[in-house]
């Protein structure tokens, strides 16, 4: 789902989750899997409207930039998402915010994070740590 505008992704993630530039190629595979599978679970319409959101991103970085955020370097695609996010159009600011909490989700879900960051919470809630 994401194949077409991976880079684009990638490069909004390094932006929200300036972490995700050390990720191993592994990282970076479950990450952008668990960003799909949340996808996948909403409507088609949904799913579409957040591929043309990084659509509309990338094209909003060629306008001010001249190049794609998947060419700019982060503190540019850092700059540009500060903007949008307050934008007065508040779907576009609402789907900012949306993008970067699946991007967040499909960091900070992964074990290997989790671990790195002290996270020890667990499914089965208080019960699983006494």
């Amino acid at each position: 789902m994401l194949a077409p505008v991976r880079r684009q992704f990638r490069a909004l993630a390094l932006a929200f989750v300036p972490e995700t530039g050390s990720l191993p190629p592994e990282g970076w595979m479950a990450l952008e899997q668990v960003v799909e599978d949340a996808l996948r679970a909403r409507p088609r319409s949904l799913r579409r409207q957040a591929l043309l959101l990084i659509h509309l991103i990338d094209w909003c970085a060629i306008l001010r930039f001249g190049r794609g955020v998947g060419r700019l370097e982060a503190n540019h695609t850092s700059r540009l998402l500060r903007t949008l996010e307050s934008a007065p159009v508040l779907l576009l600011r609402r789907g900012i915010w949306g993008l970067r909490t699946l991007i967040q989700m499909g960091y900070y879900t992964q074990p290997s994070i989790q671990r790195a960051i002290g996270y020890r919470g667990h499914s089965a809630g208080w019960e699983a740590r006494r």
